[in-house]
């Protein structure tokens, strides 16, 4: 089990963090790319709101690359497989590398928004997949801590990606083409090492009706004698859905029996992106200056924010114990403590010596309590509060409003800071406050229940107490 989920999580949400990452280090270096290639091109210098542009585009168009991922995903996974969705992903992968890796060589800048726009493809159709694949194939009592698998390896790729991106590895003006097109290398280890894992079992039997492979299946993921139970289970949604085709994503939204599940979803997938953590991020630079760190050193004080991240998705495994309701509800409730601490350390940034350190302390706590709830959980209960036929296009829904979501964040975020300042953040706290209302009011725990029980506790809240 967690060899699979390490084969899915290197080509899959690995790619989005990395991909994320490492876009920051080279700006200066495509900045004079863009320069010299529209000035041997056009023999003119390049006019700098039109450089302003072009940059935009190169790091925004990966957002639109996202949701094209996203609205093809959930159809990949239907029509080839979890597993064969995965594998064909990383064609598309390998294609934007070259892409990316010849467009200074060749001059060719159009290359390189080619390429961003593939990754962001590839980045759509893994955040859509990889959760799916993991939710269906991991044990009822292990769920939680196996799909912690997709934030463990989106904060690894945010990681690698700050560290490769270093002026000393990749970030340099000689190395940025290759640190671009280094995404190949995760996309060539899940080819290598994926084929080698069964198909999921929940698929096999259900979408396909091939009861001997799910069981040779759950064998090989829980074990010659431990597969019955998780079998039983299997045949028992079959049961339940007794025949039912996998279902598009505007059927959901007409089907009364999941009304609450997507309100769920799409909360929360909005909440975790209009948390604040960008904001964090933005101001992340301005703190340490404050706090006396050089400039030229903080890239690595930063690289402390991705330590954060991954410890606390490792950390986060342990919600198999704790349970999903509890960390994300405690995730929000702590981000909204460090957002007003946060609004308050800004304010008063240079009345006294210790409050630029008191905002350093906010910035990681923010990006802990991000990680224990929002970050880690959000993603496993989407896989958790839907049966079978409707799961893949829940997970459509789902990363369409977060690449959305995301998309609005990068436009309107500079006009917030700009217009708020640090104030920006009681926006922030006020968000994250009512998710956390949301989530205590509506959502049950789903930890040790199967996919069946999860959907009777929704009943209630669908048709009523009385249903």
């Amino acid at each position: 089990l967690l060899l699979a989920v390490c084969a899915v999580g290197i080509g899959g949400t690995f790619q989005y963090g990395y991909n994320v990452s490492i876009i920051n280090a080279p700006t200066q270096h495509i900045h004079k790319f863009l320069n010299e290639t529209w000035s041997s091109r056009y023999h003119k210098e390049l006019n700098p709101d039109l450089l302003t542009f072009l940059w935009s585009v190169i790091a925004s168009i990966f957002s639109l690359g996202g949701l094209c991922g996203a609205l093809i995903g959930g159809s990949m996974a239907i029509r080839l497989g979890r597993k064969g969705a995965l594998l064909m992903n990383n064609i598309i992968a390998i294609l934007a590398s070259i892409l990316m890796g010849i467009s200074f060589p060749t001059g060719l800048f159009e290359l390189l928004i080619a390429g961003r726009f593939l990754i962001g493809i590839n980045s759509g159709v893994g955040l859509c997949v990889q959760p799916l694949y993991i939710g269906e194939f991991a044990p009822k009592h292990l769920r939680g801590g196996l799909a912690m698998g997709t934030s463990i390896f989106l904060t690894g790729g945010i990681l690698t990606g700050q560290i490769i991106g270093l002026r000393e590895l990749l970030g340099g003006e000689k190395h940025w083409p290759l640190l671009l097109s280094s995404s190949c290398i995760p996309a060539l280890a899940q080819l290598l090492f994926l084929p080698w894992f069964p198909e999921s079992p929940r698929y096999l039997l259900i979408d396909r009706g091939d009861e001997l492979s799910c069981a040779k299946a759950l064998k090989r993921f829980h074990g010659s004698s431990e597969y019955r139970r998780e079998m039983e289970d299997i045949q028992r949604e079959c049961f339940a859905l007794d025949g039912e085709k996998p279902r598009k994503p505007w059927q959901l939204f007409t089907d009364p029996a999941v009304r609450w599940q997507l309100i769920t979803v799409i909360v929360m997938t909005m909440g975790q992106q209009l948390s604040g953590i960008n904001a964090i991020y933005f101001y992340a630079t301005y703190v340490f200056e404050q706090a006396g760190i050089v400039a030229e050193k903080i890239p690595y004080v930063t690289l402390g924010t991705g330590v954060c991240e991954c410890l606390t998705a490792l950390s986060c495994v342990r919600s198999n114990y704790v349970g999903r309701r509890c960390l994300i509800i405690g995730g929000y409730l702590l981000m909204t403590l460090w957002c007003t601490v946060l609004t308050f350390s800004l304010t008063y940034q240079e009345l006294y010596s210790w409050v630029p350190y008191m905002s350093m302390m906010c910035v990681f706590a923010f990006i802990l309590s991000f990680g224990l709830g929002p970050g880690g959980i959000t993603n496993t209960l989407t896989a958790e509060l839907f049966v079978q036929s409707s799961r893949p296009a829940a997970y459509m829904i789902a990363g369409t409003v977060s690449w959305i979501s995301f998309f609005t964040v990068g436009m309107l975020f500079p006009f917030i800071v700009n217009g708020l300042k640090q104030y920006c953040f009681v926006v922030f706290l006020l968000e994250c406050f009512f998710v956390a209302a949301f989530i205590f009011l509506i959502i049950p725990e789903t930890k040790n229940k199967s996919f069946l029980e999860i959907k009777k506790e929704f009943h209630k809240l669908n048709f009523g107490r009385n249903a």
